[in-house]
């Protein structure tokens, strides 16, 4: 949407006209804003907050379209994408052992720091470390294999770690801390 540069205590003087009108001047002022009429049984406090929306977003910017597909999701009742959960603080340390090497990933600002090298992704990572595609959270055993992952729950082991022993689970130091909480 494009940007319309207005003084702040404009769009405030604005909004406050617009929070002091009669229903039938809020249905015309939303037919100016909107091109169409409110719908009917819409209250006027409700009219009156999504046109002064609308004048901030058509000042100061909407919202990114990261935000707008999470509300799309939310509003559909799904739940958001396991990343958008998931915030790493810079310092936290992610231990894995694969073929009975150790690696040590460090999270920083700019992304993943492993073997002195800064990535922008674990998965990128974990396919340096394997030689295949791996998802770098799942890997770094931040995110639990599902059915959609194309793995059902008999089929969890790592293909790296053929030795005739039970799969090794990723080791990593206290994720509570890691994750913020």
């Amino acid at each position: 949407m494009a940007q319309r540069s207005l003084d702040p205590a404009t769009i405030e003087a604005e909004i406050d006209r617009i929070r002091s009108l009669g229903l039938d001047a809020l249905r015309a002022e939303w037919r100016a804003m909107f091109g169409a009429w409110p719908p009917p049984r819409l209250s006027k406090d409700i009219m009156a907050r999504m046109i002064a929306y609308r004048m901030q977003e058509q000042a100061f910017g909407g919202l990114d379209r990261d935000a707008i597909k999470l509300l799309d999701h939310l509003a559909r009742g799904e739940r958001p994408a396991a990343h958008l959960n998931r915030r790493l603080k810079a310092g936290t340390v992610l231990i894995r052992e694969y073929q009975g090497e150790r690696h040590t990933v460090t999270v920083v600002p700019g992304g993943f720091v492993w073997q002195d090298t800064t990535y922008p992704s674990l998965s990128t990572i974990a396919r340096a470390i394997t030689g295949t595609p791996w998802n770098g959270p799942r890997f770094f055993g931040l995110r639990i294999a599902t059915e959609r992952d194309g793995e059902n729950k008999d089929s969890r082991s790592d293909p790296g770690l053929n030795t005739g022993t039970l799969p090794r689970r990723p080791t990593r130091r206290r994720m509570a801390d890691a994750l913020g909480g």
